[in-house]
């Protein structure tokens, strides 16, 4: 049973390296409230916007663990998609492994370096929100490997992609399940040249604020960075940041478009 289709995004995670430090900075920041999950699931930490689960923070359990945004696809069948990850290319990382009563799991890697993960609800459908402030919006894969990585998504989803942009001075795609054609649920952004101080190939997660100039203040006084500064686009003002321990994602005021 599942609240998504095939290949929706359908949660969202942090992993930190002080899961305290990350309630307070993200509390503030979305008005999150928490439910911690337990000892027993590693106090893997539930966050609400409005009394409905928005995402969930969790404490890095191998100090080499990235602290990062990870995000989960929906699947009615994590044991099939994780075959198809293999088969096209990409990396199962750990699963498909039960998590209680609540679902399956896969994490994988994409032939380009992305870390995404794989959900098959049970007890846990996914998101409860989206599309609202302090709620996931959108997300979208940042890679230099697109030869590798479009094929990928559509052999392992049955994505349908739709190229915005030339291809070449910009290169954006589209993705849409294969169960609705005309709903775009995520993109895919081609990175320039690599170089050592070059951005690793990612998914970025974008979360919707009332306000994204005074969204980016807030980062900025709780001790994140704002990477790339409040402008506007034809989806709303947007500033690309990281939280106070590293963990870059996107706000974004839908509401205010070019």
């Amino acid at each position: 049973m599942s609240a998504f289709s095939e290949g929706v995004p359908c949660w969202a995670d942090a992993a930190l390296p002080d899961l305290a430090a990350g309630r307070r900075f993200y509390g503030e920041l979305f008005g999150w409230t928490f439910e911690d999950q337990g000892e027993e699931f590693g106090h893997y930490t539930l966050a609400f916007r409005d009394g409905k689960a928005a995402a969930a923070l969790m404490a890095t359990p191998d100090p080499a663990m990235p602290t990062a945004w990870s995000i989960y696809f929906a699947s009615s069948d994590a044991t099939g998609a994780a075959a198809r990850i293999g088969a096209a290319g990409g990396q199962v990382v750990f699963g498909p492994d039960k998590a209680g009563e609540a679902g399956v799991m896969v994490g994988a890697v994409d032939p380009g370096g992305s870390m995404f993960g794989v959900w098959q609800a049970g007890e846990h459908l996914g998101f409860e929100i989206i599309e609202q402030s302090g709620a996931f919006c959108w997300t979208e894969n940042h890679t230099r490997d697109t030869a590798a990585v479009d094929p990928f998504y559509e052999s392992v989803f049955g994505y349908r992609a739709e190229q915005i942009g030339d291809g070449e001075h910009f290169d954006y795609k589209v993705w849409a399940p294969a169960a609705d054609p005309e709903r775009q649920v995520a993109g895919r952004m081609k990175l320039g040249a690599g170089g050592p101080d070059a951005q690793p190939p990612a998914f970025r997660i974008y979360f919707g604020v009332d306000d994204c100039d005074s969204a980016a203040a807030t980062v900025r006084r709780l001790g994140g960075r704002v990477t790339a500064e409040p402008t506007d686009s034809p989806f709303g003002r947007l500033a690309a940041v990281t939280d106070d321990q590293g963990a870059a994602f996107t706000v974004i005021d839908p509401g205010r478009t070019r």
